[in-house]
């Protein structure tokens, strides 16, 4: 439920492309696609899928994964920013980012190597944390300062002990696509309410909250104080 919105907006892109290239299977790059999340669906719908994560153990992760779904998905170590080595450029008809761009050192290069590897035409699905969120949840759990800092600080930090290394708004994650060489299509808010109301609510009406989650995400305030943004962008 809590990607619902990534998973509606990306099932409207694969349709996209697929009805622009003629082609029912596309070439989807998962950069940091860890055990496969993503990555094993994608499969299952019949794409070729792979996956460049530089973690080993999550490498090993979506090989028992795929292999429990019955699907076939192609594993490579190596870093977000590495791609333009290990994988051919313009080979690619979907690439996701997805809770990358926090942890890589420089994202404009991530963003570079990623763009390189789309076909024209070729999209790339961002999923990034949003600071904004960041703020709202460390002052509803009484953080009032960490809050603060978050606010300003240009990384969207609350802290020396912060896990997240980056967060990004709307606009900065904009900025960098652009200068990639990248036209954002769509911007949607993700976990809007989904990491608000208490469990116990979210759990009695699931449904009720994916329909809620869906119209808020692209609602010009809302997707603004969502946990994650995501943005699709084409090349």
């Amino acid at each position: 439920m809590r990607q619902t919105v990534v998973w509606d907006a990306l099932r409207a892109v694969l349709a996209e492309r697929a009805a622009a290239t003629g082609r029912e299977t596309l070439d989807i790059v998962d950069a940091g696609g860890g055990t496969g999340g993503f990555a094993v669906p994608l499969a299952g719908l019949g794409h070729a899928v792979t996956v460049v994560d530089p973690t080993p153990d999550s490498l090993a992760g979506l090989e028992r994964r795929a292999a429990e779904a019955g699907v076939a998905v192609k594993g490579i170590q190596g870093d977000a920013g590495d791609l333009g080595e290990l994988l051919a450029p313009g080979s690619a008809d979907l690439v996701l980012c997805h809770s990358v761009l926090e942890y890589v050192e420089d994202p404009a290069a991530a963003l570079a190597a990623i763009g390189g590897l789309l076909r024209p035409g070729g999209v790339l699905s961002v999923l990034a944390a949003n600071p904004v969120a960041t703020a709202i949840h460390r002052a509803v759990s009484g953080n009032f300062g960490e809050a603060r800092q978050v606010l300003g600080d240009p990384a969207g930090r609350w802290g020396e002990k912060d896990p997240t290394p980056h967060r990004f708004t709307a606009d900065a994650l904009a900025g960098l696509l652009g200068k990639a060489g990248l036209r954002v299509a769509e911007t949607h808010g993700v976990r809007i309410f989904a990491d608000l109301v208490p469990s116990r609510l979210a759990e009695g009406d699931p449904e009720g909250l994916a329909a809620l989650e869906r119209v808020a995400a692209t609602h010009p305030v809302l997707r603004d104080v969502a946990t994650q943004l995501h943005l699709v962008a084409y090349r």
